[in-house]
């Protein structure tokens, strides 16, 4: 692939470090422009070909990037006289990018990422576009995408938008995959919005725009507060660490008696409600660098309590309240099959015998497939000895809680590495961080 940095930002929300002296993705981190950085990241994926679209102060770019040879890579750039947006430079693109498609990177944003995955991901579904997407601890105040099971954008959600509904922990990332025909779409160097001129456009047309779903790192450093994040995650190597190249150690999560009070089988919006610390502890997770990924049987489905949708529903209300103190899931599995039959109002449809039923290991199968998991070096907390039995049969080490069931279910005779009175006793001690 080539590669397109936009790198013609001012930077406001950084003027204190910028001084008015340097545009914003020249802004050091640990030594080096953030522009360098990005730079490293790209050569490292094989990306070479690099085209900077410059503006505010781009001669101090130009000036210490010239060709790119000091630094094994050939820049080219393109000059805005006057700020075209995020996309308003793709009129002169269509004259320079060849490639079927290429990659596009805003400049203010830090990441460490194995882009072979996305690009795989971006050929396998014959996309148009894709768009980086991941959650955060902030989606309340970022823009959000819709995907569907197959992970096609149904819906870009600004953050602008009221939101008086449960929502996804999705976030656009700002980091994208685009065919060249997309190009096209811009005939005059005119001041265009990638987003509101042109995905929103294509996603309504039902064209195939997918969302690249990844718990790699990657910052919008547009403010002073994150840039010091940064430096500090770059200091103790989780940025390193989160890049799906890299083996991944991982924290799996029952849910309900785990991270929702107990109530038996949970198939309404209204009985879920998250246990009191569960938030600090999934906060404590995510600052970690582990991934925290929820896997959870919900055999109301197969017994006709509920849909599937109902069961997304609890899902979404879990991610938005987890997303407004500050925490997330990097992802949710859950089984809506039960093999036992009998039921007056069952679904046959989920009556089957499948992989995924814990204490199977389905879910953590596709799991650790998806997001290069080292089971060797990760955990599952629960409340029943088929959580436990599941994490022996995945070759996990294991927690048992004494919150929900507190293993009293009795159905296997298996005994847990660590017991703990609740979800924050548990990561606490395994991150060994407890008080």
């Amino acid at each position: 692939m080539w590669a397109v940095i936009m790198a013609g930002g001012k930077g406001t929300r950084l003027a204190a470090l910028t001084k008015d002296e340097i545009p914003k993705p020249m802004i050091p981190l640990e030594g080096k422009p953030l522009l360098e950085w990005q730079i490293e990241a790209l050569r490292i994926n094989g990306i070479t070909e690099i085209v900077m679209v410059v503006g505010y102060l781009g001669q101090k770019i130009q000036e210490y990037f010239e060709d790119g040879s000091r630094f094994h890579v050939h820049v080219q750039y393109i000059v805005e006289k006057e700020p075209l947006g995020t996309a308003g430079a793709f009129a002169y693109l269509a004259e320079i990018i060849k490639e079927d498609y290429f990659l596009l990177v805003f400049g203010d944003v830090f990441f460490s990422i194995d882009l072979a995955r996305m690009e795989r991901f971006h050929q396998e579904k014959k996309a148009k576009a894709t768009l980086f997407v991941h959650p955060n601890g902030h989606p309340f105040d970022s823009d959000l995408i819709e995907l569907d099971s197959e992970n096609r954008v149904c819906r870009l959600d600004s953050k602008k938008n009221k939101r008086d509904y449960w929502y996804k922990n999705c976030v656009n990332a700002g980091f994208y995959i685009l065919n060249r025909e997309i190009l096209l779409l811009v005939n005059h160097p005119v001041k265009t919005d990638l987003e509101k001129d042109i995905l929103i456009r294509l996603v309504e047309e039902k064209a195939a725009i997918y969302g690249y779903h990844s718990p790699e790192y990657i910052k919008d450093v547009g403010t002073v507060e994150r840039i010091a994040q940064t430096r500090q995650d770059l200091q103790n190597g989780l940025v390193r660490k989160k890049c799906l190249s890299q083996p991944q150690r991982c924290i799996f999560l029952d849910r309900d008696g785990t991270i929702n009070c107990y109530r038996g089988l949970v198939w309404q919006e209204e009985e879920f409600e998250l246990e009191k610390g569960v938030a600090e502890a999934i906060r404590l997770i995510n600052e970690s660098g582990r991934l925290g990924i929820c896997v959870t049987n919900q055999p109301s489905v197969a017994r006709g309590l509920c849909q599937i949708e109902d069961i997304e529903r609890i899902h979404k209300k879990m991610e938005t309240l987890l997303g407004r103190e500050g925490a997330y899931l990097d992802d949710v599995f859950f089984c809506p099959h039960h093999p036992d039959r009998g039921y007056p109002e069952e679904n046959p449809l989920y009556k089957i015998e499948c992989i995924c039923r814990k204490p199977k290991t389905g879910m953590i199968d596709w799991a650790v497939e998806q997001y290069h998991i080292d089971c060797k070096e990760s955990w599952i907390i629960g409340d029943t000895t088929s959580d436990i039995q599941t994490g022996k049969n995945a070759g996990l080490h294991t927690v048992l809680l004494l919150s929900g069931e507190g293993g009293m279910d009795g159905k296997y005779s298996v005994k847990a590495d660590l017991v703990c009175k609740n979800l924050l006793e548990a990561v606490q001690k395994i991150l060994g961080k407890r008080k």
